[in-house]
C-alpha cells in the first residue's frame, strides 16, 4: 500500500471515529443502549477515540520507517483537525431540529 494511500485512509478513519460518539448511543460502542447519552461522554469518548486514531497513525509510521520525535505543536494541531471532523456530527446531534 502506498504512503498517500495509507495517509487517506486515515484520514478517513478519523472523519468516522470523529464522529462516531455522536450517531450512536452506547458508551464506547460496548455499553447498553441509552436513551440519550450526556455531552461528557461523547466528549471523553471523542478523547479516547483520538488516541486510537493517533496509534493507528503511529503504527502506520512504524512500519513505512522510524518514528519521527513529535512536540506539542503537533498534538495541538492534530487535536485541533479531529475536533474539526467531529463538527458534522455534532451539528446532527445537537444543532439540527428534528420533527418529534
Amino acid at each position: 500500500m502506498s504512503t498517500s494511500t495509507q495517509i487517506g485512509l486515515l484520514i478517513l478513519l478519523a472523519f468516522v471515529a470523529a464522529n462516531m460518539p455522536f450517531f450512536n448511543q452506547r458508551i464506547m460502542l460496548l455499553g447498553p443502549q441509552r436513551a440519550s447519552k450526556p455531552l461528557h461522554w461523547r466528549l471523553m469518548e471523542l478523547v479516547v477515540l483520538y488516541f486510537v486514531v493517533g496509534g493507528v497513525g503511529l503504527a502506520l509510521e512504524n512500519h513505512g520507517g522510524q518514528v519521527a520525535p513529535q512536540g506539542w505543536e503537533f498534538y495541538a494541531v492534530t487535536g485541533t483537525m479531529f475536533v474539526t471532523l467531529a463538527f458534522p456530527g455534532f451539528v446532527y446531534r445537537y444543532l439540527m431540529h428534528r420533527k418529534h
